[in-house]
């Protein structure tokens, strides 16, 4: 058990620097790049531990995941080579760690239980949308702008109401964000980074699978392995009941919680975008509980 643990860590660790290695451009670390047609997309293998100043084969032996415990100057050597931004270093270092501590079980799901203060705070804060999240992005609890904000997820059940879910598998997704190539990007990158640490978790696996399954978009991305993405911090909505408004959004790890965040977006009283957010949060959707969720990407 703890050998087949240690493959997976090891797969992952290996998974990440081959997508890392093949989306980094010779020129972009400096390589001269000869005449003729290259068969590898971005650095070669024996390119990349040359710039990292270690031997092929090892690099090799971590590619595939059959080395685990590669030092920290090795990791640091290797994020300099493929000049990693400092989220991705960190989230190779995390990797390693995984890779060389053998876990012989699968962590549980965290509780999707949201704590009774966290409701009346989520409720303090209306008319700004705000709600709860767990670490796959399951919506646990929401003030009324927080889920109308999202138009359409309320026709899901409460239980399958998922941001991932409702960005890729949802129609109404694409109409109503004027970015939303950049908003799943980031999505997919924070799924990518929380993945990563913790492969074998029922919660993420379950809803990855789903997604690499039913969505075409999502596999693409999914493939790409970018844990860095970060959402802006203005986001314009089309809602379809409040027209166009733009808001400011801020995200928060919530102390004490199994990784669970508070999202909330803010307008700038008197201007016609809090006007639409004042209008969105005495609005009721029309609820529609027993909708089945979409088999294929719209």
């Amino acid at each position: 058990m703890a050998s087949q643990s240690a493959n997976s860590e090891g797969a992952e660790l290996g998974r990440f620097l081959r997508a890392r290695r093949t989306q980094t451009s010779p020129e972009h670390v400096g390589l001269t790049v000869g005449a003729g047609i290259r068969r590898t997309p971005g650095l070669r293998r024996e390119e990349l531990a040359t710039l990292a100043g270690i031997s092929i084969d090892y690099y090799v032996r971590l590619e595939r995941g059959k080395e685990t415990r590669p030092s920290p100057a090795v990791l640091d050597s290797l994020a300099r080579a493929l000049h990693m931004d400092d989220q991705e270093h960190q989230h190779l270092r995390e990797l390693a760690a995984r890779a060389a501590r053998y876990a012989p079980e699968p962590p549980p799901a965290p509780s999707r239980t949201v704590r009774p203060h966290l409701k009346l705070l989520l409720d303090s804060m209306r008319p700004n949308p705000a709600y709860v999240i767990s670490r796959s992005m399951d919506m646990l609890a929401w003030n009324p702008g927080g889920l109308a904000l999202y138009s359409g997820i309320e026709e899901w059940p409460a239980k399958h109401r998922n941001l991932a879910r409702y960005f890729f598998l949802h129609p109404a997704s694409r109409d109503l964000f004027t970015d939303w190539d950049r908003q799943i990007t980031a999505c997919v990158a924070r799924l990518r980074a929380t993945a990563g640490t913790a492969p074998d978790a029922p919660d993420l696996t379950n809803l990855v699978g789903e997604l690499l399954l039913k969505s075409p978009d999502f596999a693409r991305l999914w493939e790409r392995y970018e844990v860095t993405g970060r959402k802006p911090a203005q986001k314009t909505f089309r809602h379809p009941r409040v027209g166009t408004l733009t808001l400011t959004s801020q995200s928060m790890q919530l102390e004490g919680t199994p990784g669970q965040r508070i999202g909330v977006y803010t307008a700038e009283p008197g201007t016609p975008d809090h006007d639409a957010l004042l209008l969105l949060d005495m609005t009721e959707p029309a609820a529609a509980p027993n909708r089945e969720l979409p088999q294929t990407s719209p």
